[in-house]
């Protein structure tokens, strides 16, 4: 499993159609009836979700929920979103835009009714004040660790700047046999995970709308500067896996567990998962991204995959009561050790190292009326997909000298493409 990653829309149509979801459906309104919930987490869907199942149609007697898991969730579900049939209860791509939504989901509420209730309605799978998906967890962002490894190497705080993160993964190499940071790079969508940073290192809500306003977010000092140039210092460096070509996502997550990897860049979903790896989950820790503003560490708090009603569902009663029901009963975001959607819902035990280091969690603020989305619109005109991982992927080839660029040269190249792109959109 993976947390949601932006990717450039190939192929949507951007009018919404009436027509089929599940033809089995209470089409009067009522809950009941079947219906087919889509989801990526094709490791629980077998056990986790069969327990969710039975719960939820005992709670609704002639009700029956389906579930379709998916692998490339992203890439198949884009494809499916050209027909009606996309299932009754989906998990919006990332690769829809704001202003697309209304085409392809039916909306849940306003931001003003569930605000007071509900994490991450404010400025997630949003627009014009309605909301079309309700968060399946939420994520802090930081970084992943083996403490024990860590530890080993003489680092038990976490590191308050970029250049204490290098010299501790430095140490790492030296006193220890782990790969001090592993980039996942084959897979690509790890690198993406980089972005989480945005408003972390500012320690500003409003850092993804002043992005979209920027013409040089590459330029030093900025944000992109200063997480792009750990990332490329720390290849540059040594301090990553030897062949970035032949990494591989599911083996790393015990290569972690086990101490054979330090240290990966992701949000705080994946704690559970390496835990699960690990050889004690006491091992596994989670800290804040290596830079602070005003003396304090801060980490972006943000929805997952949000919960959706198929447009075209035949029976949306059913799909919103599942809705509901998996956001306010199923315990799914704790037990993942997620933030949890429900503002009322206690802390995860997995951020306790947060919490140590007296990390603020912030949560960014909703865009200005007509720029909603407008930083990731900018980047897929660019080519800049910035959760896709992909010119991250490039930022690695030129630090690991397998491109003849500088790193200069490349933030010089992002910043001009950027421009363009912003100019272009106007």
């Amino acid at each position: 499993m993976r947390k949601a990653i932006g990717l450039l829309v190939l192929g949507l149509a951007l009018t919404g159609t009436t027509g089929c979801g599940s033809d089995k459906g209470a089409g009067d309104g009522k809950i009941g009836g079947e219906i087919t919930v889509l989801t990526q987490r094709t490791d629980i869907v077998n056990t986790v979700f069969q327990d969710y199942k039975k719960k939820f149609e005992a709670k609704y007697p002639g009700t029956t929920v389906k579930f379709e898991a998916i692998t490339d969730y992203e890439g198949e579900v884009r494809v499916r979103m050209n027909t009606k049939n996309y299932g009754d209860v989906l998990l919006i791509p990332n690769s829809v835009n704001a202003d697309q939504l209304k085409s392809f989901f039916e909306p849940l509420g306003s931001v003003e009714e569930l605000q007071d209730k509900y994490r991450f309605v404010r400025t997630e799978q949003t627009f014009d004040g309605k909301v079309y998906g309700l968060s399946i967890t939420g994520n802090a962002q930081g970084y992943v660790l083996n403490k024990k490894v860590w530890a080993q190497a003489g680092v038990t705080e976490p590191p308050k700047t970029p250049e204490e993160f290098l010299a501790a993964l430095k140490a790492i190499k030296d006193k220890t046999g782990a790969i001090p940071l592993y980039t996942n790079y084959k897979d690509g969508w790890p690198l993406g995970q980089w972005e989480g940073a945005r408003g972390a290192i500012s320690g500003d809500p409003d850092a993804a709308t002043k992005l979209a306003d920027d013409d040089a977010p590459w330029a030093a000092g900025k944000e992109h500067y200063v997480l792009d140039s750990l990332l490329y210092d720390a290849v540059k460096g040594g301090l990553t896996e030897p062949d970035p070509a032949t990494t591989n996502w599911e083996q790393s997550k015990g290569l972690l567990g086990t101490g054979k990897i330090a240290t990966m860049v992701l949000g705080s979903w994946s704690i559970v998962q390496m835990q699960q790896a690990a050889t004690s989950k006491d091992d596994i820790g989670y800290w804040p991204f290596p830079h602070q503003t005003n003396g304090k560490f801060y980490s972006v708090i943000g929805g997952d995959y949000k919960n959706a009603i198929n447009i075209n569902s035949k029976n949306k009663a059913t799909a919103r009561a599942w809705i509901d029901w998996f956001t306010d009963e199923s315990n799914y975001a704790t037990d993942q050790g997620g933030v949890s959607t429900l503002k009322s819902a206690a802390m995860p035990a997995t951020l306790a190292d947060l919490t140590a280091a007296k990390t603020e969690l912030l949560e960014l603020n909703p865009a200005p009326k007509g720029k909603e989305g407008r930083a990731d619109k900018i980047g897929n005109a660019a080519e800049i997909a910035l959760y896709d991982g992909k010119y991250r992927q490039g930022i690695v080839d030129a630090a690991r000298g397998a491109k003849n660029q500088t790193k200069d040269q490349i933030f010089a190249d992002l910043n001009k493409k950027w421009s363009a792109a912003r100019a272009k959109l106007g």
